[in-house]
């Protein structure tokens, strides 16, 4: 029974190295970058002005004031997008407007709200001062020409797009997405919409499963639940790897007289690299490969699925993409309740954790137990045989 670092190592050693694509940048949205990208220009590309209002030559106006306005005259106006032809000599003023290129002979911009109309035409009062470069904006005080915008691994975040888009940027490299089959093995399983009967439950790991492998940047492919016969497991895996990268299984794996998914996938050509992890929930957890494709063979009790999808295949799906960052986002929480791992083996016990920090069980920690799960928003790794009491500082692991 392998600890789970030890089992994380061994399935990312098996990953391929990701295999770029190049798409529109407006379809990249958390996708991973497959190159470094270089800014093609300075931001922004010229002075421009921060504000509405008059570009002007900042020694006109050293001495304004409310008590004492200074007149200068208006000799033109500018808009975004435009370019003033002329030149901002003493005593002239010029109307600007926000990221309005910067006229020459201009080294400031002071507000509208420091200006009044004059009495005589064509001339703008001004009750304030301004110092050189008041409400300008330089060329390349962004960023520089040939500035670091992205590196390999990086997730495309909406911020991230804004930069790019800024510098024009049309298309982009990323990692291409894993395919991910989902199948559940299960002769006590019902398909939605079917009608209740006596002994059988409704499949609900697939649904779970998908959402999270979307999450990591897999397309899910859910296929039929597969009856506990191993010609059936068989046919179904054979079917599944068809058209995937990865094949995610829930259920059948396994010591059980109906548990198949190991033996199908060994006569199917695949050879498992491992099984059992030393974590609760989620001890029969199996990994291997057959050929190119990768099998994740997850436990059927549904938080053990859950929580060894979390732990074990969503860090292989973001690396397959080529992502660097691939641990579980965590915060610091302060128990609110006390927690207690009698066993073994380390226990990821369910936690709710409110915007204070405030960190308390979930519910009830059985592995079949959904309604804790749904009042979950995190993670504690509690070690074995441990007691953590009330007020105790702890990592919160979440997912959403």
């Amino acid at each position: 029974m392998l600890e789970l670092e030890a089992a994380l190592d061994r399935i990312l050693a098996a990953l391929p190295p990701p295999v770029p694509e190049n798409i529109p940048l407006v379809s990249a949205h958390r996708r991973f970058l497959a190159e470094k990208i270089l800014s093609p220009l300075d931001l922004p590309g010229f002075d421009n002005s921060a504000m509405d209002g008059y570009a002007v030559r900042a020694a006109d106006l050293q001495n304004a004031s409310t008590a004492a306005p200074v007149s200068l005259r208006l000799t033109g106006r500018v808009a975004a997008g435009e370019i003033f032809a002329g030149e901002v000599n003493s005593g002239d003023c010029v109307r600007i407007f926000t990221g309005s290129p910067l006229p020459r002979g201009a080294d400031a911009v002071i507000m509208q709200e420091d200006s009044r109309p004059d009495a005589a035409p064509g001339r703008v009062q001004f009750t304030d001062a301004v110092k050189p470069w008041d409400n300008v904006r330089f060329r390349g005080g962004d960023l520089k020409r040939g500035t670091v915008l992205g590196e390999p691994g990086d997730v495309m975040t909406a911020s991230r797009l804004n930069l790019l888009a800024a510098a024009g940027l049309e298309h982009v490299s990323v990692g291409r997405r894993p395919v991910a089959s989902l199948l559940a093995a299960g002769s006590e399983l019902l398909e939605a919409g079917q009608p209740p009967a006596a002994g059988k439950i409704y499949e609900s790991n697939r649904a779970g499963l998908a959402a999270l492998a979307a999450q990591s940047g897999a397309e899910p492919k859910i296929f039929p639940i597969v009856r506990d016969a191993l010609a059936d497991t068989r046919a179904a895996l054979e079917t599944a790897l068809q058209s995937c990268d990865v094949l995610i299984t829930s259920g059948g794996v396994s010591v059980g007289e109906t548990d198949f998914i190991k033996d199908a996938f060994t006569q199917l050509g695949g050879a498992l690299d491992f099984w059992k992890v030393a974590i609760r929930p989620g001890r029969p957890f199996a990994f291997g490969r057959c050929g190119k494709k990768l099998l994740f063979a997850l436990p059927g009790n549904p938080v053990s699925a859950f929580v060894t999808f979390l732990l074990l295949v969503r860090p292989a799906l973001l690396r397959w993409q080529g992502a660097r960052e691939i641990a579980l986002p965590a915060q610091r929480g302060i128990l609110a309740e006390p927690l207690a791992n009698p066993g073994d083996r380390r226990h990821f016990t369910r936690v709710f954790i409110d915007a204070e920090g405030a960190t308390r069980p979930a519910g009830a920690q059985a592995s079949h137990a959904l309604a804790s799960l749904a009042a979950a928003n995190g993670l504690v790794d509690v070690p074995p045989k441990t007691n953590l009491p009330a007020g105790a500082p702890v990592t919160v692991l979440g997912w959403d």
